[in-house]
């Protein structure tokens, strides 16, 4: 059975567009284990003790460092026990929501989820799929002002995940009816 980390990121619980889509793509791909990850219940910012423990060897982290990345942990193992992540991407201000790069931080680990090699970085999480529900007022998906699906699209692919695809709603501001049709069809075109 496929296990599905669901990801929101919309600072909306209600009347929230991207969460209905991540529903909507879940009870598609469904039946499937399903983890929940509600970002909007608050990630954690980097600070120094955080960027100290990740960087000091796990063998050699004090009691007090393994307690500063629990979470991170917690974190990355969602992420390498699912197939597929199915993320919700509201776009706020031309890019992606606070919270959701909070997580990001979170995951990115050198010798967890990438490494560097000779001939530059590699994802460690190959091998999984994504699919993004991206919501907009009227930021055009891969628009010159879309901030947005290049930096996701490109995150993913640096941790390993490239295969990615996205569902849009992003001209809600503009013609709400026909966006949201658009993008319950292309929840309908996923493969399951």
């Amino acid at each position: 059975m496929t296990h599905i980390l669901r990801i929101d990121a919309s600072a909306r619980r209600e009347n929230s567009i991207s969460r209905d889509l991540t529903t909507q793509i879940v009870e598609k791909l469904s039946p499937a284990t399903v983890t929940t990850r509600d970002l909007a219940e608050g990630v954690p910012l980097l600070d120094e003790a955080w960027i100290g423990a990740n960087f000091t060897p796990a063998d050699a982290r004090s009691p007090e460092q393994a307690e500063t990345l629990a979470l991170s942990d917690a974190l990355v193992a969602e992420v390498k026990a699912a197939d597929t992540l199915v993320i919700g991407l509201p776009i706020y201000n031309f890019g992606v929501p606070a919270a959701l790069k909070a997580w990001i931080d979170q995951i990115a680990r050198v010798g967890v989820t990438f490494r560097y090699t000779e001939t530059g970085p590699e994802g460690l999480l190959s091998g999984k799929r994504a699919i993004i529900a991206l919501a907009s007022g009227g930021t055009e998906a891969g628009s010159a002002i879309d901030f947005a699906t290049g930096y996701i699209r490109h995150l993913l692919g640096f941790i390993g995940i490239t295969d990615v695809t996205f569902v849009t709603a992003d001209r809600m501001a503009i013609d709400p009816e026909a966006t949201l049709a658009g993008a319950r069809q292309q929840v309908a075109a996923l493969a399951a």
